[in-house]
């Protein structure tokens, strides 16, 4: 039964949950950024004491240096679990728009033959990669084109492969692109929306470290980077784009947020215009 159609425009034990210390705190800081290179301030202790709540109680443990030790052990592949609660996922279509009018107007025009590819570099949820698709849809001269999005959290790259979202999540997508590329949930899908098989088929989802070795994603003519390095010190933002910036074709693009600079990060690139960057 097809479920889409056309869019137009018990009793439980109470666990009473522990308190985060200073000493437990600074050990899933440091794991998250010897992990993923995230660094985590201070004023964040209250956000990640409530984030893992759940799995602490989950466990019926008595302190977070317990279900630490049970993290470091990867019981029941917890550690997965823990890196995908204390990273940020945010997101939505069509996130800082002038990127978007940039790659229309000046990139795609230069795209007129070989194969294209486009790497989402923190797809999160998968917002970022669809925009992309309905884009390169629409404008590019080559049909020869497919997209890449990987993200460090499982959970999230799990949920991106759908390519289903809560109605609400489509506000930010123009009129043009919701008609002709996303599809209206009904009966027990309703509320909810799907981007279309044609799209969902160009774009690949894949975990991934960006520290670590990338070497089976191949190259890319494009990658956007977006509010990712917001959350680095020096030393990793310098590893991450190195690492990037080997699977960028010369001549390729670099896109990162309006809030971001490679200013001392990297001399491989020269800046296009604000965010926008190209490699020697």
């Amino acid at each position: 039964m097809n479920f889409f159609s056309t869019l137009s425009t018990g009793v439980n034990t109470i666990i009473d949950t522990p308190t985060l210390t200073n000493s437990e705190f600074e050990q899933f800081r440091k794991m998250i950024y010897d992990t993923a290179g995230i660094n985590l301030s201070d004023a964040k202790k209250t956000l990640i004491s409530s984030r893992l709540a759940k799995r602490v109680k989950h466990f019926g443990l008595t302190s977070y240096a317990e279900y630490f030790k049970l993290v470091k052990n990867n019981v029941q592949d917890e550690y997965q679990t823990a890196v995908d609660l204390l990273t940020t996922n945010e997101t939505f279509f069509f996130r800082e728009p002038k990127h978007f009018d940039f790659l229309r107007d000046r990139v795609l025009p230069e795209w007129c033959s070989n194969p294209k590819r486009v790497w989402s570099a923190a797809s999160s949820t998968g917002e970022e990669a669809y925009t992309l698709s309905m884009v390169l849809a629409e404008y590019s001269p080559t049909k020869a084109w497919e997209i890449v999005g990987t993200d460090i959290s499982r959970r999230v790259v799990e949920q991106a492969c759908t390519g289903q979202y809560p109605m609400t999540r489509a506000e930010g997508i123009p009129p043009h692109y919701l008609s002709k590329y996303c599809l209206k949930g009904i009966g027990s899908q309703a509320g909810t929306f799907i981007v279309c098989e044609e799209l969902r088929a160009r774009i690949k989802f894949l975990h991934a470290n960006l520290k670590s070795d990338l070497s089976k994603l191949g190259n890319f003519d494009l990658i956007f980077l977006r509010n990712v390095l917001i959350y680095f010190d020096m030393e990793t933002k310098q590893q991450v784009v190195t690492n990037l910036l080997r699977h960028l074709k010369r001549g390729g693009y670099l896109i990162v947020s309006h809030s971001e600079s490679l200013n001392g990060v990297t001399q491989d690139v020269n800046l296009v215009v604000p965010s926008t960057y190209r490699r020697h």
